[in-house]
């Protein structure tokens, strides 16, 4: 049973993601309704520069995914399934710790450069704040198979493993985004 306010005539958004704003990644998704509890959400991600001290969190990411609203689309819960892909470069980011089997450890003294792919599913809440304006909160996990050459230091340095594989279980979005819906 559904208590929202009705959103029958919203049939696209664009948005932005705080979280990505946050760690100065330009970010930038669209969401078309395509049918009355169907929307499709398309994401891209872009972060180009070298921070302070020659830190990396460069990379870009493309991240479309089909929704499903449980009451009326652009309003209330809503279930997720995504795809990602990207590339990215990323070192001398002191990021120590592990979680479910990767060790981001690695992050502070070597350097990785690759590409990526996965899938997942998620969660997601829409709040209508306005007529035109909505809050978006949402979690995805999933599995992501990367390929990626391992640098001897962030900088510089040879060349220590090439092409070398890792797959990962978990986390594959996390989103607070602010929305403008049309």
């Amino acid at each position: 049973m559904c208590f929202f306010l009705p959103a029958k005539a919203q049939q696209a958004a664009v948005k932005t993601n705080l979280l990505y704003d946050a760690t100065a990644t330009v970010n930038l998704g669209v969401e078309f309704g395509v049918a009355p509890r169907w929307t499709i959400d398309l994401s891209g991600n872009l972060n180009a520069w070298n921070f302070s001290e020659n830190k990396k969190w460069r990379h870009w990411l493309v991240q479309p995914e089909v929704r499903y609203w449980l009451c009326e689309r652009f309003n209330g819960s809503f279930l997720g399934a995504h795809v990602l892909g990207g590339v990215y470069n990323v070192g001398n980011v002191n990021a120590d710790f592990k979680l479910l089997g990767t060790d981001f450890g690695q992050l502070k003294d070597h350097r990785f450069e690759g590409w990526m792919a996965g899938v997942g599913l998620a969660y997601g809440y829409h709040w209508m704040l306005s007529r035109h304006w909505s809050l978006e909160a949402e979690i995805g996990i999933g599995y992501i198979y990367t390929q990626s050459d391992k640098y001897e230091c962030p900088r510089c340095g040879d060349k220590l493993e090439d092409d070398k594989p890792h797959h990962y279980f978990g986390p594959t979005k996390a989103a607070i985004n602010l929305i403008y819906v049309f």
